[in-house]
């Protein structure tokens, strides 16, 4: 017994596994919380940023409102095929120009990808969609209309979930396939075989061209992408408001819990953050395995 009445207090502890000594498997001395360490590497936000980035998550959730609002336009004979072809096809154009003017330099040893190539898939894909729409117009014949559109809200609901918000170009295939087959049952259920492919061409236009565009203002125009984000959540709110006043003050209610809300609560549970490490965890072994083989 040592003279402060500790075992073995004459011969100094130390934290090994290896030695036997004169002290209980469970002691530790008054050093052991000097290595306390409380919320090492927390990550503190600031409002307005989140508020930004979660803009994207509103401006998704507008697209899709946007294209429901189209469909309804459509379903109930207030807008041509015609007009939203070539309407599609202006807004196709100049995205891709803009897309042409934001892209980055390729790097060494990397072919871009040219325009002609550009050209071929879009016509590619045109060609199959345009042939295949009247076997698409009747896919959904003998299911019922309630089915369809149930079927229709489940998969943009998953579209919502599963979309890579933080790395939308090109968009997930889960997200993208799911959107993909909303719109096939939307489309199924307008009057004619050009309505459903033009409600086609605009579903790649809106799920599929414009998330790589949008990725594109992310990274080369930060102040331009927040202003298209809001712009596109006004443009889906008043669109859906035209046809649908009960949907457009929910719509607006998601918007802002999204936007906002959520945001707001994120840096506010931030302070509430109480995280410790210390010589009670898992051991870290830091040495190269080179090292270990010598």
């Amino acid at each position: 017994m040592g003279p402060d009445g500790a075992p073995g207090a004459a011969v100094p502890w130390r934290k090994v596994l290896w030695e036997r000594q004169p002290y209980p498997d469970n002691y530790v001395d008054q050093r052991f919380l000097e290595e306390l360490r409380r919320n090492e590497g927390l990550r503190q936000y600031r409002y307005w940023a989140v508020v930004r980035e979660a803009g994207f998550v509103g401006e998704q959730l507008s697209c899709v409102a946007i294209f429901i609002t189209l469909w309804l336009y459509m379903e109930q004979s207030l807008l041509s095929p015609e007009t939203l072809l070539w309407t599609s096809l202006v807004c196709a154009l100049l995205g891709y120009g803009l897309h042409r003017a934001l892209s980055a330099p390729p790097q060494t040893g990397c072919e871009p990808r040219t325009r002609l190539a550009d050209l071929q898939s879009a016509a590619i894909f045109l060609s199959f969609t345009f042939g295949f729409s009247p076997v698409l117009k009747t896919l959904t014949e003998s299911v019922s209309t309630d089915t369809v559109h149930a079927m229709a809200a489940v998969m943009l609901l998953a579209h919502l979930v599963t979309f890579p918000y933080a790395r939308p170009a090109p968009p997930g295939s889960v997200s993208l396939n799911a959107a993909l087959f909303a719109s096939v049952c939307l489309a199924s259920r307008l009057p004619g075989a050009l309505h459903t492919f033009a409600m086609l061409s605009c579903a790649l236009l809106v799920f599929a061209l414009w998330p790589c565009l949008l990725q594109r203002l992310r990274g080369g125009a930060p102040g331009h992408f927040t202003a298209v984000c809001a712009g596109v959540c006004v443009v889906g709110v008043a669109g859906l408001g035209s046809r649908c006043p009960g949907g457009a003050a929910l719509m607006a209610l998601a918007l802002g819990s999204v936007t906002l809300l959520c945001p707001l609560l994120l840096v506010r549970l931030q302070r509430h953050k109480d995280n410790i490490q210390g010589p009670w965890d898992e051991a870290e072994i830091h040495e190269e395995l080179g090292h270990l083989a010598q």
